[in-house]
This record gives C-alpha cells, structure tokens and sequence, in this order.
C-alpha cells in the first residue's frame, strides 16, 4: 500500500514567529515522527508552503488579517528546521486550499492508495486542502492526524477536525 503524506504549511511564523503558538510547537515532535514513518516506508513526502510577497497587507487576506507572515525569501516562510525536508517536493501556494496543487496530486494520485495531511492550521489551511483533495478525488482514502495538526483554537481545530469527518475525510488519533 503506497501512500502521500502531505505535510501543510509547518513554517516557522506559524510555530515560533509571527502567527507562531504553543498549540504548533506542541505537534512538532509528532510531525517529525510521522514524516520519518513515511520516510522510512519508502512514501513520498510532500511539503506545502503558505506564500506571501511584500504587497501582503494590500491583499483580501491582509486586510482581514493584518499580521505580515510567511512572505517569500525570509526566515518565517522556511519549513521548520526540525523537519526533514531532503528528497521532499515543496509546493508553494498562495491561498489557504490550493486547486493548483490539488490537481497536480489528482494526476499523481494513481501512484497512492491514501493521501494523509498533517500541519497548520486545522481550522484554515489543513480543512481547505483536505475538502478539495476529496472533492478532487471522491474514491481516494483521504486521512488527516489530528494529533499532527493545531488550530488557531483548540475550539476551532476541533471544529475543523469535525468538518473533515462530516465530508468523509479519515480523521484519526482524535482525543
């Protein structure tokens, strides 16, 4: 059984900068643990990047939310060092839920029996991107951690993780 780990948005302003929470540093050591467990499967990891330019705050999102983050090139738009990265692809996307990448993982999906996500933030760009995939691909095993993803609120990620489960996503590891 081949599976796709898709590893969204562990990017250092969301753990230790400007977006950063205990909630996200928490799930760092289980996010490692699940990447080195598909690693060592010989799974394919993938890693996904929110990505903002310097005209952020003049965007929809900035106005909305007002606090510079994840702009390309800098420190706060990395993957956090802990996490191994090597033989990794990396997909910068430019909205919460892709349909970029989706559709590029719907035309490699043929090569997997489960897609797993994990990240940040369960209630914003984990629940977008999971929707979509399963809406992309409505027969894949679509399966999210809870255990390897944070919300913005401990409400909001169990809210997000409830969503998933009502549009027949795999949620496990749910306390």
């Amino acid at each position: 059984m081949k599976k796709l780990l898709i590893v969204v948005d562990m990017q250092n302003d969301f753990i230790t900068g400007t977006l950063g929470s205990s909630q996200a540093e928490k799930i760092l050591p289980n996010v490692k643990a699940k990447i080195l467990e598909y690693m060592q499967n010989k799974d394919q990891v993938f890693f996904t990047r929110d990505t903002h330019h310097e005209n952020y705050l003049s965007t929809q999102e900035g106005k909305y939310l007002p606090i510079i983050h994840c702009i390309k090139g800098t420190e706060g738009h990395q993957i956090a060092k802990e996490l191994c990265t090597e033989d990794c692809e990396v997909f910068d996307k430019t909205t919460f839920g892709s349909l970029e990448f989706s559709k590029y993982i719907a035309v490699i999906s043929e090569d997997f029996d489960e897609i797993e996500l994990c990240g940040l933030c369960t209630d914003i760009c984990v629940v977008s991107n999971a929707i979509i995939l399963k809406a992309q691909l409505p027969e894949m095993k679509i399966t999210v951690d809870a255990k390897c993803c944070a919300g913005v609120t401990e409400e909001s990620h169990k809210a997000a993780l409830l969503t998933m489960k009502m549009c027949q996503v795999n949620v496990i590891n749910q306390e």
